[in-house]
This record gives C-alpha cells, structure tokens and sequence, in this order.
C-alpha cells in the first residue's frame, strides 16, 4: 500500500484486487475515526501512531471525566469532536462519521484503549477490492499464552453466532473495532444502537442492504492480567446486545429491513 496527502486527505494509491461483481466507485479517500471515553492513559500513543497513516485524523471524545480533554488538546494537527455527555460509542463514531465524510469516502475506526496496532489499518486498506465499497474488519488473532479477558471470548462467539441468525454475514470477530466503513453508505444504514451494540447492528445492517463485509487478520494487544482499559459491562451490555439482536431477528422475520 502507499499513501499520499493531498489537501489534508488520504489517498489510496495501490494495485487493487479484481472482481467480478460491477463496478462502483472504489473508496480512494481515507479518514481516521477515534471515538474515546476516558482513555486519558492510551489515547495519545494510539492518536500518535494514527497520524502516521498520513490520513485525517477525527477524535471524538465522548463526554471524557478523566484528564482526555487536556491530552488531546496537546496534539497537533487533528480534529476533536467533543460531546458534552457520554452517549455510546456508537454515537461517537456517528459524529466522527459526519465529519469525515466531508473530506473522506471511508473512515478507518481504531479503538482508543491501546489494543489496536494502528499500522495494522494498512492491512485492511491493502484489502479493497477495486470497484466495491465494503465494510473491512479486522479479525483479532490472539497470540498463543497471551491473557485474553474471558469477556472478550464469551463475547466475541455470543455476537459472531447472533449477528448471524440476525441475517448478518458469518464472521469470526464481529466485535472488532478496528475496520474500514464506506462513507456515506455507513451513516445510511439507520442503525438505532448507540453504545457497543452498534458495531454489530451496523454488520447485519449492511449485509441487508447488500453491502459487503470481509475480514483481514489483524494483531490485538492485551496487557498482562487483562488491564487494558474497557468500559464494558457484561451484565449491562449482555443485556443490551440481547436487546438489540432480538430486534433485529424481528425486523428480519416480519419487515425484512
């Protein structure tokens, strides 16, 4: 993959992939999409290792209580979006969303809590195919003996086995928040969820509206004992994730929308 900026935008310039499908208009232009939530300890490093995608950078700080504000107010050359109260991480990609499609065609999102390599984003643009606009995951691949929180492998076959029943695609890591979406298709999507459960509403969203969806392996960086920083709650958002995958086996059955 080699990248160029030309007028604060990322361009994609590489050989891509051919395909049989017809021909729509390839997604050229990249922005990086960042929602965070108290992540005062990782954000910077992880903003730092963005920029060096050479693509706009979107931080969407979701109502942060810790010191967030002030760290990224000490980086240059990117853009903050801040929301005066939390609202999900769904709504923070939303808002990074609407801002990059002024100047982008697809956003790169890339979690703020540090277990994202940013450079591994050049794995998945390296898999655009040419002439189709789809949603690209990053499939995290665990490394043998590393600590993976036991929240993250329930979670992770609990969503990959719901999203499909959902009539979303079949994927190994629905949950992932490292991907590539195709702008403005992804903010056409309608999609309700505005916490963690809009990742996976959004997969079952575009499988339905023909959109696809490939995964690309990619590294995942937990610390020892499972210290990285996560606001998920297993009750509240098992519950949430129940919720929304019930809704939508609904909408499957009896509106097919």
């Amino acid at each position: 993959m080699g990248g160029s900026v030309f007028a604060g935008v990322c361009i994609i310039v590489k050989s891509r992939k051919k395909s049989s499908l017809p021909k729509k208009r390839s997604i050229k232009r990249l922005a990086v999409v960042i929602p965070v939530y108290n992540h005062a300890a990782t954000v910077a490093e992880v903003v730092r290792q963005a920029m060096e995608l050479r693509c706009p950078v979107f931080v969407v700080d979701d109502g942060s209580t810790d010191d967030t504000p002030r760290r990224l107010k000490e980086i240059l050359g990117i853009n903050v979006i801040a929301h005066k109260e939390n609202r999900g991480k769904g709504a923070a990609i939303l808002s990074g969303f609407a801002a990059a499609s002024k100047v982008a065609d697809g956003a790169i999102t890339i979690d703020a809590d540090g277990q994202h390599y940013p450079q591994d984003a050049r794995k998945l643009i390296g898999a655009l195919p040419e002439g189709i606009r789809p949603i690209v995951v990053g499939k995290r691949i665990y490394v043998p003996g590393e600590h993976v929180p036991w929240t993250s492998r329930f979670g992770r076959k609990f969503s990959n086995f719901w999203v499909w029943v959902s009539g979303g695609p079949a994927l190994s890591d629905s949950q992932s928040g490292m991907r590539i979406y195709p702008l403005p298709e992804s903010i056409d999507l309608a999609v309700k969820a505005r916490r963690f459960q809009f990742e996976v509403e959004i997969l079952v969203k575009a499988k339905r509206r023909g959109i696809p969806v490939i995964e690309v392996p990619v590294r995942v960086n937990y610390n020892p004992g499972g210290k990285r920083i996560s606001h998920f709650r297993p009750f509240v958002d098992f519950m949430r994730n129940s919720s929304t995958f019930s809704r939508l086996i609904f909408t499957r059955i009896f509106s097919r929308r």
